[in-house]
């Protein structure tokens, strides 16, 4: 996972924010530091401490803001709305406006990318091990993928807008954890700067999102994490307004006949993905869009995913397969928005 980061000299690779935007003056003069363990995964949190907060009112506001991700996402907690919704009777289900909002918000990604990401797996993840029935011997049948993958697909979720209500066919299984902890990160993020904390940096299992810059005008320094023995030089990204989520199938995997498989899951086929690309890091303006995208890019692969990146004008840096010289057969591909950011770095 992406990992804050101090120092970007000493020939690291630097990346700087295209939008152009001059930051304003951090709020005080103090920086506060949190950490903890939510989501199933580690968490932190830097602020620059505006006047008249406590360091204990910001825990409050951190603690309730993932405790409300938990409680309409987590398909690992049986009380969520998530969970709840997954195991409902067929029918139209109305769900909460947040729920809401972030299930069209991923409907929509899974539109723009032709279901590379599609929040209707929860079946498939679920039959390769990887979700709260946990861990699986051996690999699925046919039939068995055949199965799940009939109550899966983005294309077959029915939506009521007028009463806000989402249909279950029976046996559906929604899985929004390609995109809840970036959620999860925004969410902190605009409670922090509703909070007068205008400068920041969350981080949420490896999800990060930097507002600001620190009291002496320096940025959020993040360091991008790819694929073990992946090429290039160590790369440090100023996270001033933006935000950078990574993929890489080494994170979670099981192994069958000394087979590793992978937690990336293609809607298309039902099974994990055999492209060999190892990682994703993918810039956006929010975590959430920067979280979805990495999965997407993903499941993609190392040719549609690069081509798909520079269409979109997309900061991606991608560890693809290939005859490179470094890195044991592994290269590197930086789309062009990504160079853009590299360029700045060099100014």
């Amino acid at each position: 996972m992406n990992s804050p980061a101090t120092d970007p000299s000493g020939g690291n690779r630097v990346l700087i924010p295209t939008h152009g935007r001059r930051p304003s003056r951090p709020p005080g003069e103090a920086i506060w530091d949190f950490a903890g363990q939510s989501m199933g995964t580690d968490w932190s949190m830097s602020l620059v401490a505006p006047a008249g907060l406590t360091r204990g009112e910001f825990q409050a506001a951190i603690d309730d803001e993932l405790a409300q991700v938990i409680a309409l996402f987590s398909h690992w907690e049986p009380t969520s709305e998530l969970s709840r919704w997954n195991t409902a009777p067929a029918g139209f289900w109305g769900v909460s406006e947040p729920f809401w909002a972030v299930l069209n918000a991923a409907l929509d990604l899974a539109d723009d990318t032709d279901g590379a990401v599609d929040p209707t797996l929860g079946a498939v993840v679920d039959l390769w091990g990887f979700g709260p029935p946990g861990p699986r011997v051996g690999l699925p049948t046919e039939n068995e993928i055949a199965a799940a993958l009939s109550v899966s697909g983005w294309q077959g979720l029915r939506l009521n807008r007028e009463a806000r209500a989402v249909q279950q066919v029976g046996g559906m299984r929604l899985d929004l954890s390609g995109i809840a902890k970036g959620h999860a990160v925004d969410r902190v993020s605009e409670r922090l700067t509703a909070l007068g904390a205008t400068s920041h940096l969350v981080e949420i299992g490896g999800e990060l999102r930097g507002a600001g810059v620190k009291p002496d005008g320096r940025p959020w320094w993040a360091e991008l994490q790819a694929a073990p023995g992946a090429p290039g030089p160590r790369t440090l990204a100023a996270l001033f307004d933006i935000a950078v989520a990574t993929s890489g199938d080494w994170v979670r995997t099981f192994s069958v006949f000394g087979q590793s498989y992978g937690h990336t899951l293609d809607g298309r086929t039902g099974r994990p993905l055999t492209h060999g690309l190892a990682s994703v890091s993918v810039f956006a303006e929010t975590a959430m869009r920067a979280d979805a995208l990495a999965t997407a890019l993903m499941v993609m692969g190392p040719v549609e995913g690069p081509a798909y990146a520079a269409a979109t004008d997309l900061a991606a840096l991608f560890v693809v397969p290939g005859p490179g010289d470094l890195g044991g057969g592994m290269t590197e591909h930086l789309s062009p928005a990504l160079l853009a950011m590299m360029d700045e770095g060099a100014e």
